[in-house]
């Protein structure tokens, strides 16, 4: 049985930090060395328990099945039980990677996120998916809940311009699938915008789109995947960072919706990316690399490409799209053959 997490949004982080569990004595936090300046307040909270530091790379590297077995070993060693808790301490890579080895630890135990990054504040920590890359991405993974989130508005607000741009585009994607409102907001300038605001209406509407389909069974909750199906086989040909590949993979699905679907906003998209410092392009990646990553993808079947695209803003549909349809549109975003 699913239970849906707790999502906590202030300053600072509460205390306590756990929520109430009988019959925890440890906890387990896993550490991206990108959030190693704010573990020291983490601790403070956790003095209750024993707690052991797991030591994880920074970025995508973490998402692989050596590391998985790494945590597994240090967990193994600490004695961590089903009563206790795992915590996730770092970007996206650390709350999905948090998320999956609690979810097969002893066949499940609790999971507490505190995503660092804006992109896994309103994207990765949230909803219950976690992930682990083999040739593609997330092609190993769970469904777990977190039973907390905590969302450190002082840290999202300190963070340096790129990562603010990362978040960004998750941002400007649930808009564009879910709540046109929101991405009107965004389609102002950068001093204009409260960020308080905009987490917890991404956060709101991710939640309100998954609550009726948590396991991505029926189609609602993937009109999320918009921009992702060749934003993540371009992050993983290239080096540009997950906001960057999705706000590109947008562009691409723009130019999609318009030739299917006779989409008219696509200038719209690109002029809200541009506004944001998001890249529209990015030359110097292979076609067939991309092809080759997309034949990978999870959302592939008999039907072709299974891709969300738009019928207008917040009318995302799930269209089957055929390999040969999609060269034009990453021609489009700078990648030919």
């Amino acid at each position: 049985m699913r239970s849906p997490a707790e999502i906590w949004i202030g300053s600072g982080l509460p205390d306590p930090l756990l929520p109430e569990r009988t019959g925890r004595r440890r906890v387990a936090l896993i550490l991206q060395p990108g959030a190693a300046h704010l573990a020291g307040s983490v601790l403070t909270r956790l003095g209750a328990y024993e707690v052991v530091t797991v030591d994880i790379p920074d970025g995508e590297e973490a998402k692989h099945l050596q590391v998985v077995s790494d945590v597994y070993d240090v967990l193994e060693r600490s004695l961590i039980g089903r009563l206790d808790t795992i915590v996730g301490l770092g970007g996206g890579a650390a709350t999905d990677l948090a998320g999956f080895v609690a979810s097969t630890w002893m066949r499940g135990i609790e999971v507490v996120q505190i995503p660092t990054t804006l992109l896994a504040a309103v994207d990765a920590a949230i909803g219950g998916k976690t992930g682990i890359d083999r040739a593609g991405k997330n092609l190993v993974g769970t469904f777990w809940d977190p039973s907390r989130v905590l969302v450190n508005l002082e840290i999202m607000r300190a963070l340096p311009p790129d990562r603010l741009r990362d978040g960004l585009a998750e941002i400007i994607k649930i808009g564009l699938v879910a709540d046109p409102a929101l991405f009107g907001e965004l389609e102002g300038p950068d001093s204009s915008l409260d960020l308080e605001a905009l987490v917890r209406a991404a956060i709101s509407t991710k939640l309100a789109v998954i609550v009726d389909d948590p396991y991505d069974l029926d189609g609602r909750r993937a009109i999320l995947n918009f921009g992702h199906t060749i934003g993540h086989a371009v992050e993983r040909a290239g080096s540009l960072t997950h906001g960057e590949a999705v706000a590109v993979g947008m562009v691409a699905a723009g130019h999609l919706s318009a030739e299917r679907l006779g989409f008219e906003a696509l200038a719209r998209i690109e002029a809200c990316l541009r506004l944001h410092g998001l890249p529209l392009a990015v030359p110097g990646i292979r076609a067939g690399a991309v092809i080759d990553l997309l034949a990978l993808d999870k959302k592939k079947d008999e039907s072709g490409l299974r891709m969300v695209l738009l019928a207008d803003l917040g009318r995302p549909m799930l269209v089957p799209v055929d390999f040969a349809e999609i060269e034009p549109a990453l021609s489009a975003i700078g990648i030919d053959s």
